[in-house]
């Protein structure tokens, strides 16, 4: 179904359940009538011309953390908070990554698993005691999380104990997880963000790095439990492992329950790995993302750094990248965000670890100005290497990180966190006592050394929304050339001819078809009725309630739902004009539309003719053409989203199926309308069964 402005319409009736009525509050945020606030008394002259007083860096006392370890190598990490009833636990297995090759996100899996069911308890009856205690639950591939009530510990880590210590990793579970993966990667696929992101990682560490490993659908699909519980078997032990207990609790409560729950934990010998450390390339080198109809471009400039956490230019390095992109009034967002306007926001990051760091700068900007972007985020870069910092600047960035750090000191989390992170980097026993006192004496000779050793514009990785997959591997080349004499007009000549031939089309005077689309929730059904190639009426349905309506009739067209009665104009009046035809690439010649073939690629396994196909009104969409059956495969179009921002769709067909002579597709997979892929199956197709009039009365 090539319903491209009925997507449309549907997002429309979803958002249109989530809008405020007149009169509600659609806000969480009130403002404060003027006035209401107290006046406080301004220092004399311009503030705005006194660059701040750097005075001496507080002297901060961060809440003790007590250690013990049991007999088995557990190591607990206690920070008691008395002030409110209720303490948090984390088990943190300290494990090495490791290479998962064709079966990547089998770990992944592992995490997920850990808390759907043990030898005593099924996943409901783990959500059901859970949520019976108002506690929580969680768990990932590094181990598992919870907190509760004090009165409630007991009871909660007996269940974390079970989960930990006794799962049994239902198949049904990780059949059902795999499904969810799969939708969110195809998700993914379509958002270039999470493209450039992935691809990123790929180019950066490499596909043999354990960073630079990504899922996709082949290695999801690869994934077996007898992987996920060998993994556990061989890593999950409690000599390589942390106990991290924060809030109501006390030592000697805590090694009555650590030594119940986790004292018969067996230890054992675990597995050690160490890999090439991945280096920045030579010279920079442009890498490229595909995501054909893309309206904006997503840049990447990354590469890997040899940083490690807790070494002495760990904080000297944090200062020079905020200046460069840490924060909002960073330098590169104040260039592209505030001085062109090219991006609602640019940033970078630079962060240490122990097998290998990395430095990333991002940026989502128009096409049009993609490579002055590129050009200033470098410029940018480099300045930071050849000009020192003025010290008003250097002071401003300085009480953002010291702001940010004695902010997150007021969460119990943080002081064990930061414990945690003392004894697995070997950190000094005051390194964060003394964290402001470091911050403080950074000087603008320190900037200018950090970004000549860590920001290196000239031997990045520069990615850039191109020729790649979403998974970084490079898009295997067509294996056949563009024939002699192919044009895009004669691909779509092809086309027709496939599903069953002009005249076969010109022979349908009407039809109806009925489909069901199901994003989430219960399934919607979708109706259609076309008439004389200039007429068409469509309703979306649930459960026997009609939704939306849209009408089309002879160069008028009005759409009814919750928002009531509206006439369509411009785009979505050409939406309609176009999609009233029963096939509407037999009438690309004889309406005017411009096809140019821009090649050939392969599109889910099959080469394709790429076709830009440009309608009279000047929108343009891209379709793909099987070189081998010459059926449609996919068309991928951007238009405007309700709420102003760009959209594009990715339509992918399938299942094409006779009906009166003519192939029509009956399996179309949608993406880009909704955070989730979805499918739309037709379930009928009627043609020349004759239509009431009345279908198509505005």
């Amino acid at each position: 179904m090539k319903k491209t402005n009925l997507l449309y319409m549907l997002l429309v009736v979803m958002l249109a359940a989530c809008t405020p009525k007149a009169g509600e509050n659609s806000s969480a945020v009130q403002t404060a009538p003027i006035g209401s606030s107290p006046k406080i008394p301004l220092p004399a002259g311009d503030v705005r011309k006194q660059a701040p007083v750097a005075g001496d860096a507080p002297k901060i006392q961060i809440g003790k953390a007590e250690t013990f370890k049991l007999s088995n190598g557990l190591t607990v990490i206690l920070v008691e908070n008395h002030k409110l009833p209720t303490v948090s636990f984390r088990v943190f297995v300290d494990k090495d990554p490791v290479l998962e090759k064709e079966a990547a996100g089998y770990t992944n899996f592992l995490g997920e698993l850990l808390t759907a069911g043990t030898k005593t308890r099924t996943k409901a009856q783990i959500n059901q005691e859970i949520d019976f205690i108002g506690a929580s639950l969680s768990a990932d591939q590094n181990g598992v999380s919870g907190s509760c009530l004090t009165k409630h510990t007991d009871k909660l880590l007996e269940i974390m104990a079970d989960a930990l210590l006794r799962p049994t990793f239902p198949q049904e579970e990780l059949d059902k997880a795999k499904v969810r993966t799969l939708s969110d990667l195809a998700s993914q696929k379509d958002d270039a963000g999470a493209i450039a992101s992935v691809v990123g990682s790929v180019v950066r560490y490499g596909s043999n790095h354990p960073y630079g490993e990504n899922m996709s659908e082949a290695s999801v699909e690869k994934v077996t439990l007898e992987q996920i519980k060998s993994h556990y078997n061989t890593y999950f032990r409690p000599n390589i492992s942390y106990l991290v207990v924060t809030g109501d609790i006390t030592r000697a409560k805590l090694e009555d329950y650590t030594k119940q729950y986790f004292g018969r934990w067996a230890s054992g010998k675990v597995p050690e790995h160490s890999y090439p450390t991945p280096k920045a390339p030579e010279k920079t080198q442009v890498d490229f993302v595909n995501k054909p109809g893309a309206v904006q471009s997503v840049i990447n400039i990354t590469y890997p750094i040899d940083l490690k956490p807790g070494a002495p230019e760990v904080i000297k390095a944090r200062v020079a990248n905020t200046i460069l992109g840490g924060y909002f009034n960073s330098r590169v967002n104040a260039n592209l965000r505030e001085g062109h306007g090219w991006t609602y926001g640019a940033r970078s990051s630079l962060n240490p670890d122990e097998l290998v760091g990395s430095f990333t700068g991002s940026a989502s900007v128009r096409n049009a100005v993609t490579d002055s972007s590129i050009t200033e985020f470098i410029k940018e870069m480099r300045r930071l290497a050849t000009e020192k910092v003025p010290e008003q600047e250097l002071q401003v960035v300085k009480n953002v990180i010291a702001g940010q750090f004695s902010q997150n000191l007021e969460e119990p989390g943080t002081i064990a966190s930061f414990a945690l992170s003392t004894i697995r980097y070997n950190l000094a026993a005051d390194y964060y006592e003394k964290y402001l006192e470091a911050l403080q004496s950074v000087t603008s000779d320190d900037v200018m050394a950090m970004a000549k050793k860590y920001i290196s514009p000239d031997k990045a990785h520069i990615l850039v929304v191109g020729n790649r997959d979403a998974y970084g591997n490079p898009v295997k080349a067509a294996s056949q050339v563009v024939p002699e004499g192919m044009t895009g007009v004669k691909v779509v000549e092809d086309y027709l001819n496939a599903i069953g031939g002009a005249g076969k089309i010109s022979a349908i005077s009407d039809m109806q078809t009925e489909a069901s689309m199901q994003v989430r929730g219960p399934a919607m059904t979708v109706k259609t009725w076309q008439k004389a190639n200039s007429q068409l009426a469509v309703e979306i349905s649930m459960n026997g309630q009609t939704l939306n309506r849209q009408v089309y009739s002879d160069g008028k067209g009005s759409q009814s739902g919750m928002g009531g009665n509206t006439p369509m104009e411009g785009a979505q009046l050409e939406d309609s004009k176009e999609q009233a035809r029963f096939v509407k690439e037999a009438f690309y010649a004889s309406a005017g539309y411009k096809l140019n073939l821009k090649g050939i690629e392969e599109v889910s396994g099959e080469n394709a003719y790429i076709v830009e196909v440009e309608r009279p009104d000047g929108k343009k969409s891209t379709e793909y053409y099987s070189t081998k059956t010459s059926l449609k495969l996919r068309e991928i179009a951007s238009s405007e989203g309700p709420d102003g921002s760009p959209m594009t769709q990715t339509i992918d067909f399938s299942e094409y199926k006779s009906v009166s002579g003519i192939l029509f597709p009956h399996s179309t997979t949608v993406t880009g309308v909704f955070p989730v892929p979805f499918k739309v199956t037709l379930t009928s197709v009627k043609v020349n069964e004759g239509i009431d009039e009345s279908i198509f009365k505005l």
